[in-house]
Order: structure tokens, then sequence, then C-alpha cells
């Protein structure tokens, strides 16, 4: 097992680094669609169904669509970062490569 070089460390750290982000601004992409996804028929309903109306309060009706876009973003994140990892981990398996 040979030693890590500094330059090593430096790819390994630039390559984590563009994949988080790439996996946020996937997240936050995935994010606004929910939100607009899940406040349509969120204020819709308030407005013509006399049940939503008496029960879903402005903080109902924010904790909905917040709780849609909160999970989107960090399902679509997860998943792009994983991706991302799985695809350098092949490409530097299949290069030969061992630091």
């Amino acid at each position: 097992m040979g030693s890590v070089t500094r330059a090593a460390l430096d790819r390994k750290l630039a390559v984590a680094k563009r994949c988080s982000h790439e996996g946020a601004m996937a997240g936050a992409k995935a994010a606004v669609v929910a939100s607009v996804a899940a406040a349509i028929p969120t204020l819709a309903s308030v407005r013509m169904l006399p049940w939503a109306r008496s029960n879903l309060n402005p903080t109902a009706q924010a904790l909905i669509i917040s709780t849609a876009a909160g999970a989107a973003y960090f399902i679509v994140a997860d998943k792009t970062v994983l991706a991302s990892a799985r695809k350098n981990s092949f490409k530097n398996s299949y290069q030969g490569n061992t630091d």
C-alpha cells in the first residue's frame, strides 16, 4: 500500500465538492417544482372545498407545501450525490486508480 499524495487528496476533495454541489443544485430545482406542484392543489382546495376552508389555516397550508419541498430536496440531492459517487467510483476502478 503506497502513501497518498497531497495532489491525490486534493483531487478527491475537488470531486467530492463537485458531487455535493451537483446534488444541492438538483435538490433545489426539485424543491421548486415540488413547491409549485403542492401549492396549486393546496391553495385551490382551500378555495373550493368547504372542509379544507374550515380546517386548513395558513399555517397548515404552508406546512403541506414546505414538507413536499423539503422531501423533494433531500430525496433528489441524495440520489444525485450517490449516483455521482458511484460514477466516480467505477471510473476510478476502471482506470486502475488506487489512491
